[in-house]
């Protein structure tokens, strides 16, 4: 009777040790982690009212992003692109892309961009600027 008390004792311990010890096992690996990449800054900052045309747009992502596939364009109101279609990856920081755009007029532009990230999937997007006449430039109000 003592003995089958025992055994019973161990099998207890052993079920409750088990999920305790896979618990910690998974807590010591590596974890992976399947994030999209979401853009973090840009130049011009979106929704932003500049009085200074650019002559780049620039965005830089949470992560580094495929060289394949990137895409990015700059639409004006009336729907046209006016970028010069020659998106490019920063060579040290795989996060950043940008595309040189001519002398742009005052009017509100749309940035759209394509990427894939880190984990494989394609991210699209878009934000606005627009460039004012000269001297009307506001802050946005916060």
């Amino acid at each position: 009777m003592k003995e089958k008390s025992i055994n019973n004792q161990r099998v207890i311990s052993i079920k409750l040790l088990l999920p305790i010890l896979i618990i910690l096992i998974m807590a010591g690996m590596p974890s992976v982690t399947f994030a999209h990449a979401i853009l973090v800054e840009s130049e011009p900052k979106a929704e932003s009212i500049v009085d200074t045309p650019p002559d780049q747009i620039k965005i830089w992502f949470n992560e580094n992003v495929a060289s394949e596939f990137k895409s990015l364009a700059v639409i004006n109101s009336a729907g046209k692109r006016v970028d010069n279609n020659d998106v490019k990856q920063a060579t040290l920081d795989r996060s950043h892309i940008y595309a040189t755009v001519p002398k742009l007029p005052p009017d509100t532009y749309t940035v759209r961009y394509r990427v894939m990230s880190a984990d494989t999937h394609i991210i699209t997007g878009k934000f606005t600027f627009t460039v004012a006449s000269p001297g009307k430039a506001e802050i946005p109000a916060k």
